[in-house]
């Protein structure tokens, strides 16, 4: 099916402003980097030492091994747990990660969710919020269907801090509930077993499809100390769970390894044998392109003041394959911007919030962006459905600063629009990204596929601020009785007035603090702060997860309207129609009875060789199959093939070479 799509974003001009705003991004990207680095290191070089000591790899060691050579590998609930102190007994302990390491990453081509005990963090354990983020990882696979690989090391629960982790809906035991559900949606499980695997965790290597455990590694329901005290038995947890029991006796694993690298090598043949990605057969002959604009500009286009506005297409431009896009509705709404574009060749919905201020429909002269509006709420509900009926997966880019308030959007119906979105968001069944650029505030932060709508992954960057209300107006609202209606402080007693501008500014610094993207992370209010030149890298990885598992992603119908039929979605058949045959008509070209046109699938400049000094790729007079490629479109030195819809003989050239075209001009004759 072809979409047109059209070029979008412009060089940047290097100005003293982008200087600035690199300059300010990069060092708190800096100071990104170092709460990464840190959590590499897990329990610290003491414990890694520990590791190696006993002939074992660290967790990220099994991961970088396991993962291909050539794939990126990337993580997900970095810095959960971050700036948390647990108590044991005298004792305070931290715990990177919570303990554990989720990435996306590619075993044979495919996309797969690691999941790894990190063993240097206390053997292993799991802490409060572990079995939260090991759910969310389960979660992300199975609405993606790609395989999950436990790489299990684990000495159970941190006891001194088990009542935070234990019971509750998302406690360890969901973990179990979890492994069961994607066992019956046939998403692939596989586990190796290296080490401690004791108590409730030894469910979730059991549930997997495949299980391998090294000579080092047990699972038992008790271990050996456990057994000791009840039954005076003197054993090992080796004895009593290891490889020869369970492989050789239970059957409770599969098979049995000498060690780290043998068990990794096994698990990566397991994945080898599963179908195949249908990524290829997605792109339907499409080859990736790089935008025509680097990603590391991104630095440079965002002020750092929230307050500031940017161009979203520039943005776009960047992200997207070739920095082409088509824009959906884009006369309505004018707030929202939503395309569809290609990233790393599959098509993919971009939603994304408008900053700079946009004519307003209903009166003269202009109103603020980055704010929700009747007309782009009935947008993206619109383009939300129109994406899930032809199974396009969406990336929501957020910079949102609320809803429409007052008097006159409560007239216009702003709450019904609303509803409209809310059941759009809530029963789309296509895979969602959400990527918190700056501003995510108020029910906006819902309404743009938030956290609380589930989207399969959110991300932010180190503008991004969460919060119901910024902190200068929750101080205003707090003190409201003390402030005149310019917000202007009532009282003229000094020490009354130096009491409230206190109060107030401590308001409004918690509520700073709170915004913090760090702070977010550590609760899983968002799963990963990114860099802003590591998101093209998410995108095109989020774009191929969407399309791997095949039967998953949906072939459209063409005869069924849809996003790719956008004229008959707004305008009917009829009208896109007669609007056809009168643009053919104005051309005054003379077409043969039942001959064939074949269209300008872009607007640029058609070329009928390769290049200057090549013959066509197709001659006058002879034959072209259906998909041939028959020319190329150049749009400011990219070029598209130009293919051929249907088969039949080439009658004539309509364009000379080099001609400026639009799309749906008629290109050639076909007999």
């Amino acid at each position: 099916m072809r979409i047109p799509v059209h070029p979008i974003g412009s060089p940047i001009i290097i100005d003293s402003q982008a200087q600035q705003n690199a300059a300010a991004i990069s060092e708190k990207e800096a100071a990104l980097k170092e709460k990464r680095d840190v959590v590499l290191q897990g329990g610290g070089q003491k414990y890694i030492d520990r590791t190696h000591a006993k002939g074992k790899m660290t967790a990220w060691e099994r991961i970088l091994s396991i993962s291909d050579d050539d794939s990126p590998i990337l993580p997900v609930g970095t810095l959960v747990n971050w700036g948390r102190v647990f108590q044991d007994g005298s004792r305070e302990r931290l715990a990177p990660g919570a303990g554990l390491f989720t990435v996306f990453t590619k075993v044979h081509n495919k996309w797969v969710m690691i999941i790894a005990n990190d063993n240097t963090v206390a053997s292993g354990s799991w802490w409060p919020k572990t079995p939260e983020k090991i759910q969310r990882a389960q979660e992300m696979a199975r609405k993606l269907r790609i395989p999950v690989l436990y790489l299990v090391d684990c000495s159970g629960l941190f006891l001194p801090e088990q009542s935070k982790s234990f019971p509750g809906l998302t406690g360890a035991g969901h973990i179990f509930y979890k492994n069961a559900e994607l066992s019956a949606e046939g998403v692939p499980q596989i586990a190796g077993v290296f080490g401690d695997c004791i108590a409730g965790g030894g469910y979730m290597p059991i549930i997997s499809d495949r299980v391998f455990m090294t000579e080092q590694a047990y699972m038992v329901i008790a271990g050996a100390a456990l057994i000791k005290g009840a039954k005076s038995l003197q054993l090992t947890s080796l004895d009593i769970g290891g490889p020869e029991v369970h492989v050789h006796q239970s059957g409770c694993a599969d098979v049995r390894v000498p060690d780290d690298q043998t068990c990794l090598e096994h698990m990566r043949e397991e994945v080898a044998k599963l179908p195949s990605s249908a990524v290829d057969y997605y792109r339907y002959g499409t080859d990736p392109q790089t935008p025509l604009y680097n990603c590391s500009e991104l630095t440079g286009l965002f002020p750092t003041d929230h307050r500031h506005s940017y161009d979203i297409r520039q943005v776009v431009a960047r992200l997207v394959d070739g920095s082409l896009a088509h824009e959906f509705l884009p006369e309505t709404g004018l707030e929202i911007y939503t395309a569809i574009v290609r990233i790393s060749g599959l098509w993919v919905g971009i939603a994304a919030n408008v900053q700079e201020p946009q004519p307003n429909p209903h009166r003269p002269g202009h109103r603020p962006g980055g704010i929700l509006y009747r007309e782009g709420i009935s947008k993206l509900a619109t383009f939300s459905r129109a994406c899930n009926d032809d199974g396009i997966p969406i990336v929501w880019l957020q910079d949102i600063s609320g809803f429409d308030i007052g008097v006159e959007a409560e007239a216009q119906g702003l709450l019904g629009y609303g509803s409209s979105l809310i059941y759009s968001n809530s029963t789309t069944q296509s895979p969602v990204m959400t990527v918190l650029l700056r501003k995510a505030s108020g029910a906006g932060y819902y309404a743009m596929h938030g956290m609380p709508y589930k989207p399969i992954v959110q991300l932010s960057t180190c503008l991004t601020r969460q919060s119901v209300m910024e902190g200068q107006t929750l101080a205003i609202a707090a003190f409201n009785t003390k402030l005149d209606d310019d917000y202007q402080i009532l009282s003229q007693d000094p020490d009354e007035r130096a009491a409230i501008e206190r109060g107030m500014t401590k308001v409004a610094k918690r509520i700073e603090a709170d915004m913090d993207p760090v702070l977010s992370a550590s609760q899983m209010d968002t799963d990963e702060i990114i860099r802003l030149e590591e998101l093209r890298e998410r995108l095109c990885a989020f774009a191929e997860m969407s399309y791997q598992s095949i039967g998953y992603r949906r072939v459209k119908n063409p005869r069924i309207w849809s996003i790719h039929d956008l004229n008959v979605l707004t305008k009917g058949r009829a009208a896109v129609t007669e609007a056809t045959e009168a643009e053919v008509d104005e051309t005054k070209w003379s077409i043969p009875e039942g001959a064939t046109v074949l269209a300008a699938p872009m607007d640029g400049s058609f070329w009928s060789k390769p290049s200057p000094d090549q013959p066509p790729f197709v001659e006058i007079g002879s034959t072209v199959q259906e998909g041939q490629t028959i020319g190329l479109i150049e749009v400011m030195k990219t070029f598209t093939p130009v293919r051929a819809t249907e088969s039949g003989r080439l009658e004539k050239w309509v364009l000379t070479e080099g001609e400026a075209c639009q799309v749906g001009q008629p290109i050639a004759i076909l007999g």
